[in-house]
């Protein structure tokens, strides 16, 4: 009802307009031709002349028509300088907020809910700066003021904050508006008040807060390094600790603009993705998959065979696969590519110098302009009574123990129910072992959808696994992890104990306590991936949000570029569109919002769900199992988020990153020829069945009774 209020009388304002011609007085010529009228009018009754004036340019300004010029010189002419000032400086504010309003309420939430996640940037730069923003356009005449207000009814910024800024930015113009309007005879056209020289006086005026802020800033970059001594000259542009995906990417980014790099690692290069993670853990999948495929070569016309499992030979493949990747991350190729490679362990001494303890025993100070801190994380264990370091294995240290046997373990108990440690249990399964998997909480893979986390409960269990959730370890003793379910304990005894209940990032050891660098879970730091030293950054698992290999890669450009050339322009770390994939069997894919998600943070949605029973592909293959869904605001093909659980889900999932980088609907996506049979169909798929559920059903109608009219 509010909204159709005002929309009425914006329309009656509007033909008023129109209809009455209203704009012929809101000329030069017209104000020149009546001012002897309206003094005289303002001599015999100033109050009234006032008031009328003053309702006269709050509406003007409130209905965003023009004429608001005309007005201020009135001001002059008519009430001087001082009272003119004061009369519109009030009524340009008040007018200029009612537009603001007007705009808010009609127009704001359409536009936030079509555009939401591309101005997601935008309004946190108004929530955090909003001010600084709004009074810099007031102070610049080559911004209409009317645009202005109603752009700003579109964001986030307060009210009050729009009002009390307003009336201070449009200060200085009115000013000299006003001071214009008492010479009104000498003035020939409005082009000649707002010259050249005034807009660029203006201009420089709207920088000068953030001239001070940037100031202001260096101040306290100043002030919180004062307590060292900045070097006069540095040996190197970069020192970047860490040789995992983080570090690597990063002393990459620098050799390749010629800055001098040094790349300090204290143990493998390549880091947790190449020697403990992602690479090992996949090639072990694959292994598994082979063997449950014999168990199951009935299912494609063959004989099924129990599998020989070799398991030195299976973790001897698993070295060989990382010892070929291993040259892409060795020293030899960084040392080739310009990076200075250096083995041992590095500490921040002050921000500009890092010492390098080297693995044969020397130690090296270098001082560098910029330092990126790309430590990584380490397998989290839990102060589990009884744990030991020899009673238990991690994701990052069962590789070498695994190499060392003659079988797989019997017995084996993976803790903790997220992807590492349901990826391990399907496949350690899968090559004989009797696994059992204790999580405690209600169910596995707590990010995913709970339709996603029942197909790999399902998978877990089809391959072997025993599954025990709201299970709680509460101990280890005599060879046996005990449990407790529902207030009873249970003792399950192991030949293998691995803690899988996730990692934490390497935060001690670095010297960032002594630069009083701040650290909570993960290093701080800005949307610039900067710490509390403006010179020294942080990326990859060790700064968060995300423990990914790719997002690590992802973060390392920024933090690069922003450590060498930041004092030209800086990039904030984009994560508006992050996929991630859990290599269980099937696979489950996803990016941006899950269903839960949505529901959980009452953001508008549909769920379109394609199931892939229906893909020939998958048939062909006997892969029914999963699905792709994916989620768009009301009415919109826009995609919010998507999530795929498939063979190859991890490959799948690019299409809708892509879409969602690049603002694609499923319109986009549809009207795409994919090559038949492939199991990508399955994204157009779920394209058309939300156009089908989109259709114009009253417009089809109508195309029917056309086609019978054919027919005759």
């Amino acid at each position: 009802m509010k909204r159709l209020v005002i929309i009425t009388l914006l329309v009656a304002a509007v033909i008023a307009w129109f209809a009455l011609d209203l704009g012929q007085y809101l000329t030069l010529h017209a104000l020149k031709s009546r001012q002897a009228n309206i003094a005289a009018l303002y001599d015999a009754n100033p109050l009234l002349v006032i008031g009328g004036y003053f309702a006269a340019y709050v509406a003007l300004t409130a209905l965003s028509f023009p004429g608001a010029a005309i007005l201020t010189l009135a001001a002059g002419a008519l009430f001087g300088v001082a009272l003119g000032t004061i009369i519109v400086s009030f009524a340009s504010t008040i007018g200029a907020t009612l537009a603001f309003l007007v705009s808010r309420h009609l127009l704001r939430d359409v536009v936030q809910s079509r555009f939401g996640d591309r101005l997601a940037a935008i309004n946190a730069g108004i929530a955090r700066d909003g001010a600084f923003y709004l009074f810099s356009l007031r102070l610049v005449p080559v911004f209409p003021f009317f645009a202005v207000n109603l752009v700003m009814g579109l964001t986030p910024i307060p009210t009050l904050t729009f009002f009390w800024v307003s009336q201070v930015g449009m200060l200085l113009g009115t000013i000299v508006y006003v001071n214009a309007g008492t010479q009104l005879a000498q003035i020939t056209s409005l082009s000649g008040i707002a010259s050249p020289a005034l807009i660029a006086s203006f201009a420089a005026l709207g920088l000068l807060p953030w001239i001070g802020r940037a100031v202001m800033a260096a101040l306290k970059r100043r002030r919180v390094q004062s307590r060292w001594q900045r070097p006069r000259r540095f040996d190197r542009n970069l020192v970047v600790i860490g040789g995992g995906a983080a570090g690597l990417v990063s002393a990459y980014i620098a050799a390749t603009v010629k800055a001098k790099v040094t790349l300090v690692e204290n143990h493998k290069l390549g880091g947790d993705c190449l020697n403990y993670g992602c690479v090992p853990s996949k090639a072990l999948i694959k292994s598994a998959r082979i063997a449950h495929q014999m168990r199951h070569a009935d299912s494609y016309g063959l004989k099924p065979a129990e599998p020989q499992v070799d398991f030195p030979a299976v973790m001897a493949r698993i070295r060989a696969i990382i010892a070929a990747i291993e040259p892409n991350d060795s020293v030899e190729r960084y040392t080739g590519l310009g990076v200075d490679m250096a083995l041992g362990h590095a500490r921040i001494i002050d921000p500009w110098t890092v010492e390098i303890s080297h693995h044969d025993g020397t130690v090296q100070r270098l001082t560098t302009r910029s330092i990126i801190i790309a430590a990584g994380a380490a397998p989290l264990v839990p102060p589990l009574p009884g744990l030991t370091p020899d009673n238990h294995l991690t994701s990052d240290t069962l590789w070498d123990a695994f190499s060392k046997l003659d079988a797989i373990p019997k017995r084996i108990i993976v803790l903790g129910g997220g992807p590492i440690g349901c990826e391990l249990s399907q496949a350690l399964a899968r090559l004989g072992a009797q696994v059992q998997q204790v999580e405690q909480g209600p169910r596995l893979l707590p990010r995913e959808d709970a339709d996603v986390a029942r197909i790999g409960h399902a998978a877990l269990t089809g391959s072997g696994v025993e599954v025990l959730t709201d299970t709680a370890a509460v101990r280890v003793e005599n060879g046996a992890l005990i449990v407790s379910h529902a207030g009873q304990e249970r003792a399950l005894p192991y030949d293998a104990l691995i803690i899988a209940v996730g990692r934490k990032p390497r935060l001690t050891g670095y010297g960032l306590e002594e630069l009083g660098i701040e650290t909570d879970r993960t290093v701080v730091t800005d949307d610039y991936l900067a710490t509390l030293h403006p010179n020294i950054y942080a990326c990859g698992d060790v700064a968060g949000p995300y423990q990914f290999t790719h997002v690590a890669s992802h973060q390392a450009w920024y933090a690069a570029v922003n450590a060498l050339f930041g004092q030209f322009r800086r990039f904030k770390a984009d994560y508006r569109v992050i996929p991630w994939t859990t290599f269980l069997d099937p696979e489950f894919a996803r990016v941006g919002l899950s269903e839960d998600e949505a529901k959980a943070q009452n953001i508008p949605h549909e769920v379109t769900t394609y199931h892939l029973h229906d893909l020939d592909r998958a048939i062909a293959d006997s892969a029914t199992t999963g699905f792709v869904k994916v989620l768009t605001p009301p009415g919109k093909d826009r995609v919010l988020g998507a999530t795929i659980v498939a063979d190859h889900a991890g490959e799948l999932i690019a299409e809708y990153v892509l879409a969602m980088k690049h603002g694609l609907g499923l319109n986009k996506i549809l009207g795409t020829i994919h090559t038949y049979p492939t199991m990508a169909e399955a994204n157009k798929f779920a394209a058309g069945a939300w156009k089908r559920a989109h259709a114009p059903q009253g417009l089809l109608r109508w195309v029917g009774r056309y086609h019978d009219w054919r027919r005759g």
